[in-house]
């Protein structure tokens, strides 16, 4: 199981009070994408987020045009956390899909300054998905854990602009 050494969530509850987040996420194998998608919006009021929006694309090929285009409507915005499933098949189309979005994603991360949490899972199977997408009986929760990743990031760069400020 991956989750294997991940850090445990370092936000202490209500610790992102005040941060504007978008959750970004993809419609393709709706069942996962919605409990991934319902972690991320537990993980985010659990840390004190109140100003949440989602935004449903149609693939996880569409998330870095959505974060792109919100990362650039909204210069307030604090985080934005990406939310999918590319499942492998018998072609290279989940070779392509992982990359684009991957690197998609990091590109508009850098290029905004904005923090992305990467909750793309990458699956053999509906069944390794099912384990790590937050639903009930699942083992791990990856859409909290984009979330925790995110708002830990949007916190720490924060923390360097006081710096500066001071």
């Amino acid at each position: 199981m991956s989750g294997v050494g991940a850090p445990q969530s370092i936000l202490a509850a209500g610790a992102a009070a005040g941060l504007r987040v978008v959750v970004v996420s993809a419609s393709w194998h709706a069942e996962i994408t919605v409990g991934l998608r319902g972690g991320a919006v537990r993980a985010l009021q659990r840390a004190g987020v109140t100003d949440i929006r989602t935004i449903e694309v149609p693939g996880c090929f569409e998330l870095p045009v959505a974060a792109s285009r919100v990362a650039t409507a909204d210069p307030e915005l604090d985080a934005i956390v990406a939310l999918g499933l590319v499942l492998r098949g018998q072609t290279p189309h989940f070779d392509y899909v992982c990359m684009a979005a991957t690197t998609g994603l990091t590109e508009v991360s850098v290029r905004s300054g904005i923090p992305i949490g990467f909750g793309v899972l990458t699956c053999d199977s509906v069944g390794q998905a099912m384990d790590r997408a937050g639903l009930p009986g699942s083992r791990e929760d990856k859409g909290g854990e984009a979330v925790d990743a995110a708002l830990a990031t949007a916190l720490a760069l924060r923390a360097v602009r006081a710096v500066r400020a001071g």
